[in-house]
């Protein structure tokens, strides 16, 4: 006789406290390593540069890495991309403790190492299928950036005429372990 076990809801996972790096895949808690360096610099730096266009043209809210967002219940699917925005009108209120209740409008994924492509389109499937409306798959080796819409075809950015890649993908340098005041990586097309 098999046993059921328990499916874990959206606030389970979220009372469960400093667990780890996780998502939350239809009840079932799925652990994830922590983001390498580089992975974290790039989402870092979408983040960023997201952050203060949208901010100064009051279009809404940016969320950093790790933030949840419920995209079913019932089991409940919880699922975070590296970086997200949220449209203004969709935010009610004050924003709570609790993952946000929706799809982002635009989620970021930033390609690790060991992604496969099959993991990566299922992510991007994911996010669109439950209304995200653009999903920007970001791959730091070779400098682009694939833009996913529902019923388009995927667009890949690779010049920084398209899109300023350079500012999310250079490196800065540190002579003898002194940072510069103003550190300039990439040059202006």
């Amino acid at each position: 006789m098999a046993t059921a076990t328990k499916s874990i809801t959206a606030d389970d996972l979220l009372m469960m406290g400093g667990i780890g790096r996780c998502e939350l895949m239809y009840g079932e808690i799925v652990m994830m390593s922590p983001a390498g360096a580089e992975h974290g610099m790039v989402a870092s730096r979408f983040n960023k540069f997201l952050a203060i266009f949208v901010d100064q043209n009051d279009l809404g809210v940016v969320f950093a890495a790790e933030t949840g967002f419920v995209l079913e219940r019932d089991p409940d699917v919880v699922r975070a991309p590296d970086t997200s925005f949220v449209r203004k009108d969709r935010i009610s209120g004050k924003l709570t403790e609790k993952y946000f209740d929706g799809a982002p409008d635009l989620a970021v994924e930033v390609n690790s190492p060991n992604d496969t492509r099959r993991e990566i389109a299922d992510k991007v499937n994911m996010w669109l299928a439950r209304g995200t409306a653009v999903v920007w798959v970001v791959n730091p080796p070779t400098m682009t950036v694939m833009i996913h819409r529902v019923g388009q075809k995927p667009l890949k950015l690779t010049r920084p005429s398209q899109f300023p890649l350079k500012i999310f993908f250079c490196r800065p340098v540190f002579r003898d372990g002194v940072r510069p005041a103003r550190v300039r990586c990439c040059k202006r097309a």
